[in-house]
């Protein structure tokens, strides 16, 4: 998850399933994050420090990406676990703990990038190779970065979950509280600007 050398080519066919192995690692994850929240529920705050530094770096690649700015992002994550630490009884597990997590994280994100004083004070800062796993990244995934900046909201969020996270569309519907079609339908429009953005010449012979 997280890899925007995965997406760089917009590959629009549907993905293979997931193997065996990743679906046996996936409910092994949702095992053990049940145990720490239900350890936190207890009172064990070890646990909530656990579940940080499981989530923590995700949570933050994503907050980066959709913010643009290092600093904004990492005020936004400890908001963003604080009110997870405060909600935690809220989470009733019918999702994964990442999902729920995810979702208040996106949410987060999606307030501070429409207010007005965000707005206001937003400062165009080149990413640079300063997000998580991006030692060596080339020019072609920072312009993209770039790009994916200037997309809408809630394209920009849809497709960050769906094609550089890795969620389905079902889990991403989960997430920002929309219809899977309306995530279907927001990862295509990203999917289009972002072409036409990085390569306008290909995208005017196929439109």
């Amino acid at each position: 998850m997280g890899n925007l050398s995965t997406v760089a080519s917009f590959d629009e066919s549907n993905p293979a399933p997931p193997t065996p192995f990743a679906q046996q690692n996936a409910q092994k994850r949702r095992a053990e994050d049940e145990l720490l929240v239900a350890r936190l529920r207890a009172g064990d705050v070890d646990a909530f420090e656990a579940l940080y530094q499981r989530h923590s770096s995700g949570v933050f690649g994503l907050a980066l990406r959709m913010l643009q700015n290092r600093a904004d992002a990492e005020d936004l994550l400890q908001e963003i676990f604080l009110q997870a630490y405060d909600k935690i009884d809220r989470f009733e597990g019918r999702s994964a703990f990442g999902t729920w997590l995810y979702r208040l994280g996106v949410n987060r994100c999606l307030d501070h990038l429409r207010s007005r004083s965000a707005k206001e004070q937003s400062r165009t800062e080149p990413l640079g190779p300063t997000l998580p796993g991006r030692a060596g990244i080339g020019t072609r995934n920072l312009e993209l970065e770039r790009a994916i900046g200037e997309l809408p909201p809630s394209s920009r969020a849809a497709f960050l979950l769906h094609d550089v996270e890795g969620y389905e569309h079902k889990e991403v519907g989960e997430i920002l509280g929309i219809a899977v079609g309306t995530s279907k339908s927001l990862v295509h429009r990203a999917r289009m600007k972002l072409r036409t953005r990085l390569n306008p010449i290909a995208a005017g012979e196929t439109s």
